[in-house]
């Protein structure tokens, strides 16, 4: 059995956010490449318009990124998210569950974020994994999993 996600990263606003902040909830932890690009826009969005779903249903959503919290303060504004977007900017947390590492774009392989989302549960452990995703329907993938 692997261990309880943790965290303690800065939010948008520079204020710290913890995994003992969502103890006894459901959390959605959707990790996007980089703040205001086409496909993490359109995933962020998705997310924002579902935000009320997701929420009535018990979970709450955070976004996470390897950007710099007043980077994704402009995000969150611009495009109206309701919900944390997190820095780790070491990529310590991506590292941790494998959402960092190697990838193929436009047939380069380079080292970074991994478009992933994990569904971690009241007692922080991962009840389901999403990984490697492409932005465009992912949301409604999710909704159809954890909502039905």
């Amino acid at each position: 059995m692997a261990d309880p996600v943790t965290f303690d990263l800065l939010n948008q606003d520079g204020e710290r956010v913890s995994s003992s902040d969502f103890a006894g909830r459901r959390l959605v932890m959707f990790f996007y490449p980089a703040a205001m690009t086409p496909g993490c826009t359109i995933e962020s969005c998705d997310f924002r318009d579902s935000y009320q779903e997701f929420t009535a249903a018990g979970y709450e959503i955070v976004g996470v990124s390897p950007d710099k919290p007043s980077r994704n303060a402009k995000f969150r504004e611009k495009e109206g998210l309701n919900f944390d977007l997190l820095s780790d900017e070491d990529h310590a947390l991506a590292d941790a569950l494998g959402a960092w590492g190697e990838k193929n774009l436009y047939g380069k392989t380079t080292e970074g974020l991994i478009r992933s989302t994990f569904v971690i549960g009241p007692d922080g452990d991962i009840e389901k994994a999403y990984r490697n995703i492409k932005a465009t329907g992912h949301v409604a993938r999710v909704k159809a999993d954890l909502l039905g």
